[in-house]
């Protein structure tokens, strides 16, 4: 009786696993799920636990072991997702952002938008000019510590929060200037809103960018926002595509196609190389439900994608749920009590930590400075690998900081938008999601060995760097037309060899389909013909020469020898 009920108890404990969740106020939501439970149903779980009725603006990322990250699927399981074995470890994240966060209901939306932002912001995500960045740091101050009691807060108080991925002293007093004069009687919840109206205008505003490289080789970072598709390259946006300009997202391997139509007269096709092709089929599901999301009415509207033209190839993927039009018109329905918001506060966080690092880099001497940003950046190396979408390596970030005006979000790029005076590099920040147990620890080491460099050190150090300014031009084919930058013939000849790879591929592919389709046609001709089926046409056939000496040398003495193999095997059956 006892041995049954332990193996009744191990078989229960084969069919569960432990799921462990991180939040964006980085506390941690652990459960028991059954091993075929789908991915819906653990996202409802975190959204009853955190009381969010507003759900399809959010998602469950996680990443697999070869750095790569995923976005859970809701409509498969959990397990066939997870190529690791549990317990398995995932985020709760922002994964379409609103376009306009006033439009959204309830206060513990704004909340999770605003805590997701507030990430975007530190890591390097969201770029804005020094201005811009006081005041949305001076916001953060005022929902998280209230109003400016000098009692409380000595002088310096700013310098205990990392608001960015670098900062100097000068911007920190910018901060807390703001900070004590403009926002002193705000509640927490107006400042989260204030703050969420501040970053919606910037240039950035929900990007999540997937580093890649264009036909010349050169880096590029390649992104989805709530009003369409860009592509960042060195310090400039050089394509910037509405959602209702896009019409076909496709990927073969790793090269990632986009196809738009910006005027009747102008069609153009962009391309570009993912570092790996799990990486580019991340990068094609990402567009398509981001392009689904933003750009349809209904959610009947939805289709079926695939990855390529031909039916026997290629990748398929449906985008399920609701758009964001459907979503803005439940949200307007909802009724209830507004949900009790439990805020952060002064809790010191994985992303955002609130207190200082170790000595200010400023206190230390020139010489000694440029040594630790070296070790620092050093330390960095194999944490670029897994910050981002994909696993790929960037060059160094500044304090990328830049202007944006609401027309350029409404108005299609036909030049290349100066978006900072650095390269857009987000990967040189903690890492996002969580991954392997020593990567974690060289990310504490850095905030250990001192806090990132100021400002005006890192343009000292970047000086040197040329920086690439002239973007790849196409014409209406889709075709590099001219390149003035700095990419050689070693990157080039390298993506036209991969071209021609994945061509021959193709090929190869298609005649091993049309043979295997070839070959049963045959079969199935075989088969009608030999059968009693009264048809015209396989009369004449079985009248014909060649017909009768194939039924009588090859097919009747197969056909004896398949009968003789299958009663032996049936008589062993029998006998056994």
């Amino acid at each position: 009786m006892l041995s049954r009920l332990m193996s009744g108890s191990m078989r229960t404990l084969d069919r569960e696993y432990s799921c462990t969740v991180r939040l964006l106020d980085d506390t941690e939501y652990t459960c028991t799920i059954q091993r075929d439970a789908k991915g819906h149903y653990l996202f409802d779980l975190i959204c009853h636990h955190l009381n969010l009725l507003e759900k399809d603006y959010f998602g469950i990322r996680f990443v697999d072991p070869d750095k790569q990250r995923h976005w859970l699927e809701f409509t498969k399981s959990i397990a066939k997702q997870m190529k690791s074995q549990p317990p398995f470890t995932m985020c709760f994240r922002v994964k379409f952002y609103p376009p306009d966060p006033a439009t959204l209901k309830e206060e513990i939306t704004r909340y999770l938008v605003f805590l997701q932002i507030k990430r975007d912001l530190y890591h390097g995500r969201l770029l804005c000019k020094t201005s811009d960045a006081a005041m949305l740091a001076a916001h953060i101050l005022q929902a998280e510590i209230g109003d400016y009691d000098p009692g409380k807060h000595p002088e310096g108080y700013s310098s205990k929060f990392q608001f960015f991925p670098k900062h100097s002293e000068k911007l920190e007093r910018r901060i807390t200037e703001v900070h004590k004069t403009e926002l002193s009687g705000q509640t927490p919840d107006a400042s989260e809103f204030n703050f969420l109206q501040k970053a919606q205008m910037l240039e950035t505003y929900g990007v999540d960018p997937h580093p890649c490289k264009d036909v010349s080789g050169n880096p590029a970072f390649l992104a989805f926002t709530p009003f369409g598709f860009a592509v960042l390259q060195g310090n400039r946006r050089i394509h910037f595509l509405k959602w209702n300009e896009v019409t076909k997202l496709k990927f073969e391997g790793k090269t990632f196609h986009i196809y738009a139509n910006q005027r009747e007269d102008k069609k153009i096709i962009l391309t570009y190389f993912a570092p790996t092709p799990e990486a580019c089929k991340h990068l094609w599901k990402c567009g398509v439900e981001n392009q689904a999301f933003y750009k349809l009415e209904k959610s009947s509207q939805v289709r079926t994608v695939s990855s390529s033209n031909l039916f026997f190839k290629g990748s398929r993927f449906r985008f399920s749920g609701r758009v964001a039009k459907e979503v803005m018109e439940q949200s307007a329905k909802i009724k209830r009590e507004p949900p009790e918001i439990h805020r952060a506060g002064l809790v010191p966080s994985r992303s955002c930590p609130s207190i200082t690092h170790g000595p200010r880099l400023s206190s230390v001497p020139r010489t000694r400075r440029r040594a630790v940003h070296i070790s620092i950046m050093e330390g960095l190396e194999s944490l670029r690998d897994s910050a981002h979408s994909t696993p790929v390596r960037s060059a160094s970030h500044g304090d990328s900081f830049m202007p944006r005006s609401r027309s350029l979000m409404t108005d299609s790029s036909e030049g290349a938008a100066i978006i900072s005076d650095e390269v857009y590099s987000p990967s040189d920040s903690v890492l996002p999601t969580p991954v392997a147990e020593h990567s974690l620890e060289l990310a504490i080491s850095r905030q250990i060995n001192g806090a990132p460099c100021s400002i005006e050190e890192e343009k000292e150090s970047e000086a040197g760097t040329p920086i690439v300014r002239e973007a790849v031009e196409f014409g209406p084919d889709g075709k590099a037309l001219s390149s003035d930058s700095a990419g050689g013939a070693g990157p080039g000849s390298a993506c036209e060899v991969e071209q021609v790879n994945t061509f021959v591929l193709s090929v190869l592919r298609l005649l091993l389909v049309t043979i295997g389709l070839l070959f049963v046609l045959l079969l199935l001709l075989i088969v009608l013909t030999e059968s009693d089926l009264d048809v015209a046409f396989l009369r004449d056939i079985r009248q014909t020469p060649e017909f009768e000496q194939f039924h009588y040398e090859y097919f009747c003495p197969l056909r004896r020898w398949f009968a003789c193999r299958f009663r032996a095997l049936a008589g062993l059956l029998i006998d056994t």
